[in-house]
C-alpha cells in the first residue's frame, strides 16, 4: 500500500512539473485582437483658451417657479481666459458625463456674494448659454473647504475689475481715435483755405511781367 501511495506521489508530481513547463514554453503564437479601436479626438471647445481657476464643487440652480434650489450637477467649475480677446468666462461639467451645467462671461457687474452665512457656499447672477440658449440665472456653488470658497470668489472679483478696466481702456481709446480724426479733417480744411486765399496769376499779371522784362532787356548797358 505504502508502495502505490508512493508511485502515485511521483506520477502526480511528474504531471504538475509537466503542466507547469507548458505553461512557461513560449509558441511563438501572436493572436490579434478581434475589434481595433481608432483615436478619436475630442474636442472640448477650450483648446483656445488658458485656464485661470480649476476647483471641484456642486452647483445649484434657483428655480423661480417652485421657488427652490435644484441641483446643477457635481464637477469641475473653471475660469477660461481666451487668448485673443482676452475675455473670461465660467464654465462647470458635470464630473462623469461631462455635460456643461453653468456656461457664462465674466463681466465687470459680475459679483459674488457669500450665501446665507455659510463660508462654503457663495451665490451670483448671471446670464448664462447652458441650456443653448440665453437665460437669467441665479446660481449657487458649494466647495468642500472655506479656502476654495475664497480663492473662488478673489479670482472672480480680481476678473470681474480686470474686464472692467479693459472696457474702459477701449472706451478712451475710440474717443483719442475720433478727436485725432477730427484734428487730421479740420487741419486739412485750414490748408484748403489758405490754398484758396493765394490768387492764381490772371492773364493780366502775365501780360505785365512780360512787358517788364521787354523793357529792362532794351534798356543799354552800363
Amino acid at each position: 500500500m505504502a508502495s502505490n501511495e508512493a508511485e502515485r506521489k511521483e506520477e502526480g508530481e511528474e504531471e504538475a512539473t509537466e503542466v507547469a513547463a507548458g505553461e512557461d514554453e513560449d509558441t511563438g503564437a501572436q493572436v490579434a485582437p478581434i475589434v481595433r479601436l481608432e483615436e478619436v479626438a475630442v474636442t472640448t471647445g477650450e483648446e483656445e483658451e488658458d485656464v485661470l481657476l480649476d476647483l471641484k464643487a456642486k452647483l445649484y440652480r434657483f428655480d423661480k417657479e417652485g421657488n427652490q434650489w435644484k441641483e446643477r450637477g457635481v464637477g469641475t467649475v473653471k475660469l477660461l481666459k481666451h487668448k485673443e480677446t482676452g475675455k473670461v468666462r465660467l464654465v462647470m461639467r458635470q464630473s462623469k458625463t461631462l455635460k456643461i451645467c453653468a456656461n457664462h462671461l465674466v463681466l465687470p457687474s459680475t459679483s459674488v456674494q457669500e450665501h446665507a452665512g455659510n463660508d462654503k457656499s457663495c451665490v451670483w447672477h448671471a446670464t448664462d448659454f447652458s441650456d443653448g440658449e440665453l437665460k437669467d440665472e441665479l446660481f449657487c456653488i458649494r466647495f468642500p473647504s472655506i479656502e476654495n470658497c475664497k480663492t473662488f470668489k478673489e479670482m472672480i472679483a480680481e476678473v470681474a475689475e480686470s474686464q472692467g478696466k479693459k472696457d474702459g481702456e477701449s472706451e478712451e481709446g475710440t474717443s483719442a481715435a475720433g478727436l485725432i480724426e477730427k484734428l487730421s479733417v479740420s487741419e486739412s480744411k485750414d490748408k484748403e483755405e489758405k490754398t484758396e486765399k493765394v490768387p492764381a496769376p490772371t492773364a493780366e499779371h502775365k501780360e505785365e511781367e512780360k512787358e517788364q522784362k521787354e523793357e529792362e532787356k532794351a534798356k543799354p548797358d552800363r
